[in-house]
């Protein structure tokens, strides 16, 4: 079986050169192949792809930055695998981090997106071990480590996209990333997607690996933007995506400290709590979402206008 890891690069040459000698140091077990798509960088990296041999390495160059989304789309087209592996450039790969996520993919038929356990690469601290919808209707990342379960696979919403595997032809059907976000929430927006269409998505929580949290250049200048049109797009399912985080006994103290820190709301979901223990979320909370997503959006209107039409996307190839 032929695993394609696919990675866009855009500059950070020492970045790229410390996740290659990562992966030669701790590549998958299978027989694999990387794809790499560069997003018109400047800083020496084209050479530096351009002397890599083939066939292990196939090299894309994009005429110039078309951002997150379109660079992996891009190289999900050109990959031969079943499995496809999305690494970004500014991973630190450690050993063992392939066969836990593949062996989720391997078990449960039904599963869309995985990723791992991420941890800063200065600190070492956990900075990823899900994303989850909290009380002000935004995807946060869990950066707690939960007990893992027998085969270590954790049930999520989303995952992060910097790590991540998929079928390629799970990633086809669902039309890939949508190019409408640059640089942020196409990962969520694809979850999600995969979510809608009946997969489940998750976290294999025995893979660790350490990442270079957002180090690429001009990685967070449309975040406002990608943030509204994610929130556009999923308006009428966060509030019971916020819901069912915060029946999470894992989340729920994170989820309702994003709420307020208003005193007596904490004593009223206290009082909630001694009385209905692992109940469903309260419905005037999940109403306090509510109008907390309808605020943002307004918010969002305003600077950037009439969020765009829902749109279906289309496969991007037919998986073989």
């Amino acid at each position: 079986m032929l695993v394609s890891l696919v990675t866009a690069v855009y500059n950070r040459l020492d970045r790229t050169r410390e996740f290659w000698r990562s992966l030669e140091q701790h590549p998958p077990p299978e027989p694999w192949e990387i794809v790499w798509v560069d997003d018109g960088s400047t800083d020496g990296t084209r050479d530096w792809l351009r002397a890599l041999p083939a066939p292990r390495h196939r090299v894309l160059l994009q005429d110039g930055n078309r951002g997150y989304a379109a660079a992996n789309n891009a190289g999900a087209r050109a990959a031969s695998g079943r499995i496809l592996g999305l690494l970004n450039n500014d991973l630190i790969l450690t050993p063992g981090w392939f066969e836990p996520m593949a062996g989720v993919l391997d078990r449960r038929p039904a599963a869309g997106l995985v990723g791992n356990v991420q941890r800063n690469a200065t600190t070492g601290a956990v900075d990823h071990s899900a994303i989850y919808y909290q009380a002000r209707g935004k995807p946060t990342h869990d950066r707690t480590l939960p007990a893992a379960p027998a085969d270590g696979a954790r049930p999520v919403l989303a995952a992060t996209g910097a790590c991540l595997l998929v079928t390629r032809a799970c990633f086809g059907q669902l039309g890939g990333f949508d190019e409408i976000f640059r640089n942020g929430c196409e990962d969520v927006d694809l979850c999600l997607r995969a979510r809608a269409a009946g997969a489940q998505n998750y976290v294999a929580l025995t893979s660790v690996i350490r990442h270079h949290v957002s180090s690429s250049p001009g990685r967070s200048v449309h975040n406002a933007r990608n943030t509204y049109l994610l929130l556009h797009r999923w308006r009428e399912e966060i509030p019971a995506l916020s819901a069912a985080s915060w029946a999470d006994p894992a989340l729920r103290d994170r989820w309702e400290s994003k709420l307020t820190g208003w005193a007596w709301l904490r004593a009223r979901l206290s009082r909630s709590r001694l009385r209905a223990p692992g109940s469903d979320c309260p419905r005037w909370l999940r109403d306090a979402v509510v109008r907390r997503v309808v605020r943002e959006l307004a918010r969002g209107e305003k600077i950037f206008g009439p969020g765009p039409a829902d749109k279906k996307l289309a496969p991007l190839f037919v998986a073989g």
